[in-house]
């Protein structure tokens, strides 16, 4: 081992000392065309690249046409550049969409769908018909000690529920949280509870709490407001008009007018405001799965009138959960509810975008992968972290310094084989769909347009641009012995301030190749307050630290296509981030973000983790944890939190289309 390190090192230098990435100038032509790239790929024109969008057709396009520019070969994929598929998007209704509540002495409220009542788009499809059940807010917390559940027959009925959960304004609430609403109060978590309790269908309704603590900060912000207004003004009467004091008229007025247009802003508001939204189709992800009941969202004002035959209503039923912390679930005498909800998957044809260069000599048929994604989140949605902005989330970051660099990578290359063809292939691929789960790499992993048991490395860029105080986090470098030698030498004394992640298993699409044992490395400057909003802009991209993340994995692909032997394949126990869940158990899962089918797929297990340990593996799809059922992530989640760590669990699995128990002991959280 130290005599092949010894001589490979001696290869490596001579390769690659052109382009040893030390503090140097970077230079002009390579920034111009970086800063050409990345203007482009993050302009308002394509749309925030948002899968389903055009702006990413338009994005898929221009990376094709720059690979062919830089002699890369683009007709790889049944004579084109572009892998295609389709993928879900997004939900819509179909056509059979209604709610009939039918209530004692013949009274009957047909609910207009989009307006009194709202289809939530979380849940699933069917038509309905059973008795209505008040069932508080869904909760089943044995380690709380409550049950909304508890001593009350759901099967078959329609249950109301509650948002969010009780005592809200108690921060010592065992039920709560971070500003007094719980993971509980997570409506998938709620969908799950109702699920293992095998109601027919929920009517969701706003919580009283909720709208009635949104009407009284409206009102102390519209106070504050006012006081603001009457100070100001007081100040500019108190200014005695004169030539000598003119500007301080001005000054006084500007403050008086901002205060009154504040105030009359917020009045405006305030007006405007409705306490009881409903929840817009398209809330909370989307559905279409058949294995969850159909949801509605009704208003506090219908909720009432069914609560009538109790002689109550929500807001009186809240006060007295929260007076003792124990449910006040009941049947409603009298009412029933007929209804259905049709949800549709919309879905997108995407495309990876792949360039080759053939390699020539007796390890021509070996390929090297380098990689980006290109897509990003359009205008924010779900994935956004500014909360209800639909402005262009451009992700000039995220990910269009990565592609750039990825260009900018087939541009050195395509001009080297001009000359003289790399002793093995080198593939570029701009990956679509891993804003959405690292749907793009996936699908090439499961659709390989070159073996993958002959695909001998695979190095990925994502978020390379915004290099600060020369850190680079490179994830990855335990999966070969040789990454972190390299690594060193190629970046010289003055280079970069190198972090190293040894995991194969991260945040990006270098994980779906780890998982099929490819030593992989990916490229990283750090997380900022831009990521996934909308202010990730070009305008904040450190070009010059853009070309040297580019020179160093130049040096890197350079040696790992010029060296005799491939890089040797290390399994890396853990994960690179952090995998969801913090409180509750762990498993050692990775989900496969493409599944369609009802149940929690996975794309791998962690080695020597509690999953690899009771027997699950990649490809498998978890439908039950235990007796509760698992139609997706979510659900997984919640699931989960039902036991311990050191319970031993019966996982009942999907496995080659037969369903298998593995028994897994769970671990404490991480």
């Amino acid at each position: 081992m130290l005599r092949y390190n010894v001589i490979a090192g001696g290869v490596c230098l001579l390769l690659v000392s052109s382009v040893l990435t030390l503090r140097g100038e970077v230079g002009p032509e390579v920034k111009v065309r970086l800063l050409e790239d990345i203007k482009f790929l993050a302009s308002d024109e394509l749309e925030g690249r948002g899968v389903g969008t055009n702006g990413l057709n338009v994005a898929s396009q221009f990376i094709k046409a720059e690979f062919a520019k830089s002699g890369l070969a683009v007709d790889r994929v049944e004579g084109n550049a572009f892998q295609k598929f389709d993928l879900v998007t997004g939900s819509k209704l179909g056509e059979a969409n209604a709610l009939q509540l039918i209530g004692p002495e013949g009274k009957t409220l047909d609910l207009k769908i989009g307006e009194q009542v709202e289809v939530c788009s979380f849940a699933g499809s069917g038509s309905f018909q059973g008795e209505i059940v008040f069932c508080g807010y869904g909760i089943e917390s044995k380690d709380d000690l409550y049950d909304d559940f508890e001593g009350i027959n759901v099967e078959g009925k329609v249950v109301i529920v509650m948002r969010r959960n009780p005592r809200q304004n108690d921060p010592k609430n065992p039920l709560g949280a971070a500003h007094g609403v719980s993971r509980h109060a997570d409506l998938r978590t709620k969908m799950n509870n109702i699920v293992a309790h095998k109601a027919a269908a929920v009517l969701f309704v706003n919580d009283p709490y909720a709208g009635k603590k949104g009407a009284e900060t409206r009102q102390e912000g519209l106070s504050k407001a006012n006081e603001k207004v009457a100070e100001a003004a007081e100040e500019y009467l108190s200014i005695e008009s004169n030539e000598t004091n003119q500007e301080k008229l001005k000054g006084a007025r500007l403050k008086l007018t901002e205060a009154s247009n504040q105030a009359k802003s917020l009045r405006e508001a305030a007006k405007n405001a409705n306490d009881d939204a409903l929840m817009k189709f398209g809330y909370a992800g989307n559905g279409d799965n058949k294995s969850l009941p159909p949801a509605f969202h009704i208003s506090i004002k219908t909720c009432n009138e069914l609560l009538a035959a109790l002689k109550t209503d929500l807001a009186s039923l809240e006060a007295a959960i929260d007076s003792d912390l124990k449910p006040k679930s009941v049947v409603i005498p009298g009412w029933t509810a007929k209804g259905a909800a049709t949800i549709e998957k919309v879905r997108a044809d995407v495309a990876n975008v792949i360039g080759v260069i053939d390699g020539e000599g007796p390890l021509a048929n070996e390929t090297v992968i380098i990689g980006a994604h290109y897509d990003h989140v359009g205008r924010g949605g779900q994935n956004s972290l500014a909360p209800g902005s639909s402005e262009i989330h451009n992700g000039a970051d995220d990910n269009a310094s990565g592609t750039v660099t990825l260009l900018e990578l087939a541009r050195r290359f395509g001009k080297q084989a001009q000359t003289k063809k790399p002793p093995r292939r080198l593939v570029f691929i701009a990956f679509t769909g891993e804003e959405l789960g690292l749907l793009g790499s996936a699908r090439y992993c499961k659709e390989p347009v070159f073996p993958l048991d002959s695909t001998i490395a695979m190095m990925n860029m994502d978020m390379v641009g915004r290099l600060k105080e020369e850190k680079l986090i490179v994830y990855g470098t335990g999966t070969s012995p040789r990454w972190e030698p390299e690594l060193k030498q190629f970046n010289g004394e003055n280079g970069f301030k190198l972090v190293f992640k040894p995991e194969g298993v991260g945040p990006s699409d270098h994980a779906s190749f780890y998982l099929k044992k490819i030593p992989v490395l990916h490229f990283f400057t750090g997380e900022h307050a831009d990521y996934h909003k909308p202010t990730d802009d070009w305008e904040k991209i450190n070009l010059e630290g853009v070309a040297r993340v580019a020179d160093l994995i130049q040096s890197l692909v350079t040696a790992t296509v010029e060296q005799p032997e491939r890089p040797e394949y290390v399994e890396v126990q853990g994960a690179a981030t952090p995998t969801r869940g913090g409180t509750r158990p762990y498993v050692g899962t990775i989900p496969e973000f493409g599944n369609e089918e009802p149940g929690y797929a996975i794309s791998g297990v962690t080695p020597a983790g509690p999953g690899e340990k009771g027997g699950l593996k990649g490809g498998d799809r978890i439908i039950k944890i235990g007796p509760h059922a698992v139609t997706n992530l979510d659900d997984f989640d919640a699931a989960l939190r039902k036991f311990a760590p050191g319970d031993a669990v019966e996982f009942t699995v999907i496995r080659e289309k037969k369903e298998q128990v593995f028994n897994v002991t769970l671990d404490p959280p991480r």
